[in-house]
């Protein structure tokens, strides 16, 4: 690249830099930045056009068209080229603008005159901000030099549009940060909670976009990348012999930080004039763009390994990282694009609430959040980029809504909500140790799901009547290695005396699907969810399962025991699983360990396949407990993690209902104890349907107790049972309209 054109382009930062430091209005900035940009690219027209909400592009400044136009001419995204430019965060570079497709004609800008176009996008880390657009009237393509130019200014008015730059008396823009904001996520765990911002990762924030002595800067640049890779090579050399896949991702991570192209492209930006911190923004600003247009999910994981190696190197050349030396404010949220379990479990009740950017409902994070009884969103757009530490801000984990920064009167309205809904709790304490009896006599037994000792303080104060559901596998997800069977058994007993005599069924480990444990190798599975996954693991690698019967005969010492195996598809899996059981009791027998008063051995029944298992099965189940999360996934050939369909298939619809009333048949027949467990179980609505429907044990979060026995005492299940059948009989879809009105005249 031409010496010349770099001190051009160090020319024009330093002018930007001289506008930036005069005391000037946003608006009054923009209007110089556009003329000092036309003027160094010798440009007839340079305008800038910034977003104004989500969908809609604002002109904002300009040199050359019409100033009256300044703040009238919008667009959605997509709409004409400058559109096109924002959308897809690509540059477009023509000689005839007015032929190209899409070309939107605005007459109160006069731009018609001009024939060729130049646009750059806006963004800083996959954030789009806007546009910066140079036209002129002679028809030409603009050089690749005068194309890096000015991706190098757009860069820098990226970072001063963070910086607030462009706020003030006439401004073009909104202070950032300091706005009411309310985004949309996914709810992954209920609840509602109001607190301070806690940024897991705090946010690197560059006040320095250009520098003076390019030489000092690629010296600053390439001790930070040595650095770098040392880090990675310490990460390799700890993580040999380890798990393959975190290997896999490190070696990733080595080749990317040795990159020639990498350090190339990063050298140039600061020949151009950038810093060395905005030259690796503006890389990772590109990866972030590249990454939401991928379509390939390698392309996709790569991407993503380069954004979170900028982000490594962006933390040793500001100093800003994770310990930035703030303290947690009071009632933290916190705020993450992903975390881990373990990473939350040393966080643990000290959180009111958590936000993801990413996520999924059965991830591990997800389980820890719900054996904590924390509000969690997933899916959460841009919230880590519109949060700062210390923002106040509230959490409806009901509607999977956030609100930063709120006005008083959203939080005068939110404190309501959460004053009635503890209100409400109140309520059920009254309840608290009756039993969930209907008006028709019938006695439903309501238990609680768990699967961290935090959980079981919740069980005298829920009113639950012991665990229903208690999950192994987060013992062995939040450790980085097989946990010894001497642990396990202290963990199990530890569960059993906090019981304080309730029974706790333990379901053995259900690993697999979204459940991988960090120290054994995943299978590089098409379809996880279907796949080797829960009791066909335990099967496969019979030791572990061993290991963990013989910890919890051990825990029990001499109380009664109850176990049940996850994902069983067909007989013959429960039969071995049940002798592998059974051949360790005779072992501790032999060994002369105590053991358990008595024991029960079941299992869930997740799979349709399993409702229609012989009759064999059923009279030698002990118990079956309804998996209603991944028996109704698995009913509707519909992926729980999946938003596009999750939400089309109803609980209660009348095919799904039906067969409910088939497995309750087939346990009667085989005089079966069953109950249902999951999400649905601790809705009101549908845990009466359940028990009109026959079932009499329902497990559920803790939270759900109060409600579904305030529910029961006051429902009559024949009554209930006959609107059902009278809504199956029409023909209906789902009979929840039907089941809603019965209970608005009740």
């Amino acid at each position: 690249m031409a010496h010349s054109t770099e001190s051009e382009s160090r020319k024009l930062l330093g002018r930007l830099r001289e506008i930036m430091a005069e005391d000037s209005a946003g608006q009054a900035r923009l209007d110089q930045i556009t003329a000092l940009v036309a003027d160094s690219m010798e440009a007839d027209v340079c305008s800038i056009y910034l977003f104004r909400d989500d969908d809609t592009l604002e002109l904002c400044a300009t040199h050359g068209l019409n100033q009256d136009a300044v703040h009238q001419t919008r667009m959605k995204i997509g709409e004409g080229l400058v559109g096109r430019v924002a959308k897809y965060s690509r540059v477009v570079n023509t000689p005839d603008a007015p032929s190209e497709k899409g070309f939107r004609f605005m007459p109160e800008t006069g731009e018609e005159v001009f024939s060729s176009f130049l646009g750059i996008p806006l963004q800083r880390l996959g954030e789009r901000l806007g546009v910066v657009v140079v036209q002129s009237k002679d028809a030409r393509v603009y050089t690749d030099d005068e194309v890096y130019a000015l991706e190098v200014v757009a860069m820098v008015l990226a970072e001063m549009t963070e910086l607030g730059a462009f706020v003030g008396e006439g401004a073009a823009l909104s202070p950032l940060h300091s706005q009411a904001v309310m985004l949309r996520g996914s709810v992954a765990q209920e609840g509602v909670a109001e607190g301070n911002v806690w940024l897991h990762e705090a946010r690197v924030v560059v006040t320095n976009p250009i520098a003076d002595d390019p030489e000092a800067e690629q010296i600053r640049l390439e001790e930070a990348v040595d650095q770098l890779r040392v880090s990675v090579d310490e990460m390799l050399d700890n993580a040999i012999g380890g798990d393959k896949d975190q290997v896999q991702v490190l070696e990733a991570y080595r080749m990317f930080a040795n990159s020639k192209g990498w350090m190339r492209r990063m050298s140039e930006d600061i020949k151009r004039g950038l810093s060395a911190e905005a030259a690796v923004e503006k890389e990772q600003s590109t990866a972030r763009a590249r990454m939401s247009q991928a379509s390939d999910a390698y392309l996709r994981d790569r991407l993503h390994d380069l954004d979170d190696l900028s982000n490594r190197l962006l933390r040793i050349l500001t100093g800003q990282g994770s310990n930035t030396g703030a303290e947690m404010p009071e009632n933290p949220i916190l705020i993450a694009r992903n975390i881990g379990p373990a990473e939350l479990l040393d966080y643990g009740r000290n959180l009111k609430g958590i936000v993801l950017e990413e996520g999924s409902v059965g991830s591990h994070a997800t389980i820890v959040a719900r054996a904590l009884a924390i509000p969690l969103l997933i899916h959460t757009d841009r919230i880590t980029n519109e949060a700062l530490n210390g923002d106040q801000i509230l959490v409806d984990g009901e509607h999977g809504t956030v609100h930063l920064r709120p006005d008083e009167s959203v939080v005068s309205a939110f404190r309501d909500k959460i004053l009635m809904q503890a209100e409400a709790q109140e309520r059920y304490t009254s309840i608290r140790d009756k039993p969930a009896e209907t008006l028709c006599g019938e006695v439903v037994k309501l238990t609680m799901n768990a699967g961290l000792m935090a959980d079981l303080p919740s069980l005298p104060t829920s009113g639950a009547e012991g665990v229903g559901l208690f999950r192994t596998e987060l013992q062995f997800l939040v450790r980085n290695k097989m946990p010894k069977r001497a642990e396990l058994a202290a963990t199990y007993e530890t569960v059993l005396n906090a019981a304080e005599g309730k029974p706790v069924v333990f379901r053995t480990l259900d690993i697999g699907s979204d459940k991988v444990l960090p120290y054994m190798n995943p299978l590089d599975e098409p379809n996880p969810a279907l796949g080797w996954r829960a009791i066909r693991v335990g099967l496969d690698k019979p030791g572990v399962m061993r290991m963990q019967v013989q910890a919890l005969l051990r825990a029990a010492k001499g109380r009664p025991l109850s176990v049940m195996f996850p994902m069983v598809a067909q007989f013959e899996e429960f039969k071995q699983a049940r002798d592998i059981f059974l051949r360790e009791v005779e072992r501790e027998r032999a060994l002369g360990h105590a053991l358990p008063e008595s024991f029960e051995i079941g299992t869930m029944l997740e799979t349709p396949s399993l409702a229609f298992a012989p009759p064999q099965f059923f009279k030698m189940a002990d118990f079956i407990s309804i998996g209603g999360n991944d028996l109704k996934q698995f009913f509707f050939a519909a992926d729980r993690e999946n938003e596009r369909v999750r939400k089309r298939y109803d609980t209660l619809s009348v095919s799904f209902l039906n067969f409910l009333e088939t497995i309750v048949a087939r346990c009667k027949e085989g005089d079966t104890p069953l109950s249902f467990c999951g999400e649905d179980a601790g809705r009101p609505v549908e845990a009466l349907c359940f028990a009109a429907m026959g079932l009499r044990a329902l497990s559920m979060r803790p939270a759900s107790i109060g409600p579904v026995k305030h529910r029961l005492r006051r429902t009559n299940l024949q009554e209930l049972r006959a609107v059902i059948d009278q809504a199956r009989a029409e023909g209906v879809e789902t009979v929840r309209p039907a089941v809603l009105e019965y209970l608005r005249k009740g």
